[in-house]
């Protein structure tokens, strides 16, 4: 009977390295050596497929929402959210209230967590201590990092910026939340994911070094594209109808001359006031905008009637998705974007 209870106990040893099991962080072995893939899920496929890029074979990626069909502002999780989160070795959330339904799955796991939000220069400092419990990293290497030292110094940030509630989701009073469209900001992310992975799986080191650092130099170079692009068109007046490209049109040194009130109350699922429409309608239709800058994937009636305008106008309309198409890379969906801003306003 103890010989084979014995045995039994060897099997079930035996079968748990096969199903993956990762060590714990630290293990000098590396998680990637023991038998399984560290797991990591995201929270978007835009995040999962810079963790892909960077981990390849010594990562298993989950994206959470990887369909254009899924609104990540009211998404709501699953189950089997829940459990990969929970198996997680590595977890990388947007913030900043545009993936808040992350936060509860985060509660109770154990993994590592990545907040990419953070790492914007504008957001608020408030919020980043507010989350420390949700974050390791929130007075690590994040809090003494680039981020939290660049050129732009908290006093840059809105007084009485706060989180509001907005269709479910929590947004943060004057803060742009599509940080992925700010790609000095994805940099540092992706310099964080490969020290994470490091850290839970050493002996990957060198492969996520070499992974990032190709990653870095790609994203280098969009950020030298957008200087050009930024030279040749600073200062061109621009229609954005909800907040996702703002970054973008920034970097490309557009200046955003649609009301103020207009993006906001789109993005929040509110009807815009009916100054404010008029007020948009007589930029565009009297040919006072160069272009308009629209998200593909949200927008409602009031949108509508802008680029109906924009069209009768004869204005271009450029639009951009919140996630990635299928087999896209984050770099060749970036650089898809610029191209179709450049060839509007000829850049």
């Amino acid at each position: 009977m103890h010989t084979r209870l014995a045995a039994l106990a060897v099997a079930a040893a035996s079968a748990l390295v096969l199903t993956g099991c990762s060590t714990a962080p630290g293990d000098e072995a590396g998680a990637g050596d023991a038998g399984g893939a560290l797991q990591v899920v995201a929270s978007t496929n835009i995040y999962g497929q810079l963790a892909a890029e960077i981990g390849g074979d010594r990562i298993e990626v989950t994206s959470l929402i990887d369909s254009a069909e899924k609104d990540p502002h009211g998404y709501e999780a699953t189950a089997r959210d829940r459990l990969a989160v929970q198996k997680a070795d590595l977890v990388i959330e947007n913030g900043g209230g545009y993936d808040s339904f992350m936060q509860e799955l985060i509660d109770g796991s154990d993994a590592v967590v990545i907040t990419a939000a953070e790492f914007s220069h504008d957001f608020p400092d408030a919020v980043v201590e507010d989350h420390a419990d949700h974050d390791e990293h929130a007075e690590g290497e994040h809090a003494e990092g680039e981020h939290a030292a660049d050129e732009h110094s908290a006093d840059e940030h809105a007084e009485g910026e706060h989180a509001e509630e907005h269709e479910g989701h929590s947004h943060i009073e004057g803060f742009n939340e599509h940080v992925w469209f700010d790609v000095h900001t994805v940099s540092h992310v992706v310099e964080q994911i490969a020290a994470d992975l490091t850290e839970i799986d050493p002996a990957g080191k060198a492969e996520y070094a070499a992974s990032a650092e190709k990653l870095a130099a790609e994203l280098e170079g969009i950020e030298g594209e957008l200087h050009t692009l930024h030279e040749k068109l600073e200062g061109t007046p621009v229609f954005i109808t909800e907040p996702l490209p703002g970054a973008l049109a920034a970097a490309a040194g557009l200046d955003d001359v649609a009301p103020e009130g207009f993006a906001s109350a789109v993005e929040e699922g509110n009807e815009v006031a009916p100054a404010t429409l008029l007020e948009s309608l007589s930029l565009v239709e009297g040919g006072k905008v160069s272009a308009v800058l629209a998200n593909a994937q949200t927008g409602g009636g009031e949108t509508s009637r802008i680029e109906d305008a924009a069209k009768a106008a004869d204005i271009p309309i450029v639009t951009f998705h919140e996630l990635l198409e299928a087999d896209q890379s984050y770099a060749e969906w970036m650089r898809a974007a610029i191209s179709d801003l450049a060839a509007a306003l000829g850049g």
